[in-house]
């Protein structure tokens, strides 16, 4: 639907803020840059499947569409820059000392305030899949980063504990469109709207990345921990229905706090909970809350 597309145009509609940092804007100028090649519906469709998972206000776009035409641009014309978003910080080490210091708490911690723990060597993968995942929604699951589907959560069962990753939120449909155009069961265009913010650090010991968490968890409800099978615990904080604004401000924090700012991408995959790493290690979970997600 893009491929004949000018490049610039190409590139603006790949990269569309979040709500709060300029959302509104960027759907007029996109959509001035757009008029001479596609009709007002077509333009819709567009901008709609470009900010999938976004908290669009009803007729936002289509008022977009139609304001834009006065001043639609003509080619010859410069073309209109979007502003990036804005960068992430850099870590606070003094804050993260504070957090992280000899009086901190640390992974036992986690583990003992947690209201399920699993005590055993059983897989558990399928039951905390449910209770992350009630119903049978699209889920995107894989062996890796290269081999994996969306299906259902049923066609999914039985399947889970041997995989290493997943999509922290539902999928809207079973293929869309990357933004190369190529068709894709992993693409962001299909992910659905948040259903969880995931933590990842890689900086410090296992010890100081859990206090991180708990101190994360005073402010959002923290719903899982789950090891990565290598040297980091992911947090993830239960987030359905939150405005954009206010979860990028948490991940903004978390990053000043040693987090990657890679996980803010709604499709980014992470770590599956009690899955199977590639190095054959469990990915433990050490902290479950089901009492912080909504059925």
């Amino acid at each position: 639907m893009t491929a004949t597309l000018p490049q610039f145009v190409r590139d603006l509609l790949a990269s569309p803020p979040s709500r709060g940092q300029g959302l509104n804007l960027w759907f007029y100028r996109v959509a001035r840059v757009l008029h001479p090649f596609r009709g007002p519906a077509e333009i819709v469709e567009l901008l709609r499947a470009a900010t999938a998972g976004e908290a669009v206000k009803r007729g936002e776009i289509e008022r977009a569409v139609k304001n834009s035409e006065a001043t639609a641009w003509k080619p010859g014309q410069p073309s209109q820059n979007v502003a990036p978003a804005e960068a992430w910080p850099k870590v606070n080490a003094e804050q993260r000392a504070a957090i992280v210091g000899p009086s901190g708490r640390g992974l036992v911690d986690l583990w003992e305030i947690s209201p399920v723990r699993f005590e055993d060597n059983e897989e558990h993968t399928e039951w905390i899949i449910d209770v992350l995942f009630p119903g049978d929604p699209l889920l995107c699951c894989g062996r890796s980063k290269s081999d994996f589907a969306t299906q259902s959560r049923e066609e999914w069962r039985g399947k889970l504990s041997a995989l290493q990753v997943n999509v922290p939120s539902p999928m809207t449909a079973r293929i869309g469109l990357t933004r190369e155009d190529k068709q894709s069961a992993h693409a962001l265009s299909i992910t659905g709207p948040r259903r969880f913010l995931v933590i990842e650090q890689d900086r410090g010991t296992i010890d100081e990345q859990a206090a991180v968490l708990l101190h994360l968890a005073k402010t959002a409800p923290l719903a899982l921990a789950v090891h990565s099978g290598r040297k980091s615990i992911h947090g993830w904080f239960y987030c359905f229905g939150q405005p954009e604004e206010r979860l990028r401000r948490f991940t903004r924090y978390a990053v000043s706090l040693g987090a990657d700012p890679a996980t803010w991408t709604r499709s980014q995959f992470v770590r599956m909970p009690d899955g199977l790493r590639d190095n054959g290690k469990r990915q433990t979970v050490y902290f479950l809350n089901p009492e912080v997600i909504e059925k």
